[in-house]
């Protein structure tokens, strides 16, 4: 698989090991497929300490998968609170249902609480217009990067950020169940 589709994984300075989920950190990395299943199957068989050839302080499975996650939605959220403060990312149902009818989405964000009629009337909306639509946290921390309470739909102009939102959506989820969600 190529590197960029690839979970990459580094040691801090005192041998322990750390997702780089940037792919940017410095160091050796030892690479695994992008999803839970990958990552409990290498640390059974003690894959890092291979990679890294030396002893790999790794913390348990169930704190490494939430220390990834915490990550990537840590990244995620960054990478919205960015295209809100370039006019990049819009919110509040008008606004949104008005943008994606436009065509200027890239993508469509949805909070997992939303109620089932407002996600099918942005889902039909979405799927119209070929805006790729993605589930992600809860309404109240969706509105968070955008200086508001909660919010339950974002929308991202086509840009760079919502090119990388879509990669890092896209690998969120693949992380859980290979993408089953």
């Amino acid at each position: 698989m190529p590197k960029q589709e690839l979970l990459r994984f580094v040691l801090d300075p005192e041998g322990g090991l750390f997702p780089d989920v940037s792919r940017k950190l410095p160091g050796r990395g030892a690479y695994t497929c992008f999803s839970a299943t990958c990552l409990d199957a290498a640390l059974k068989k003690k894959q890092f300490g291979r990679s890294f050839k030396q002893e790999v302080r790794i913390p348990s499975s169930p704190e490494l998968t939430a220390l990834i996650v915490r990550l990537l939605e840590d990244r995620i959220i960054s990478t919205l609170a960015l295209a809100n403060k370039a006019g990049k990312a819009v919110s509040g149902s008008d606004t949104v249902m008005e943008t994606l009818k436009k065509g200027s989405a890239k993508i469509l964000i949805l909070a997992e609480d939303i109620s089932v009629e407002s996600a099918a009337k942005f889902t039909a909306v979405a799927q119209k217009t070929g805006v790729e639509m993605y589930r992600f946290s809860i309404k109240e921390r969706l509105g968070s990067p955008l200086g508001k309470d909660i919010r339950t739909a974002v929308a991202v102009q086509k840009s760079s950020f919502a090119e990388s939102l879509q990669t890092d959506l896209k690998r969120y989820w693949n992380f859980f169940e290979g993408g089953a969600n």
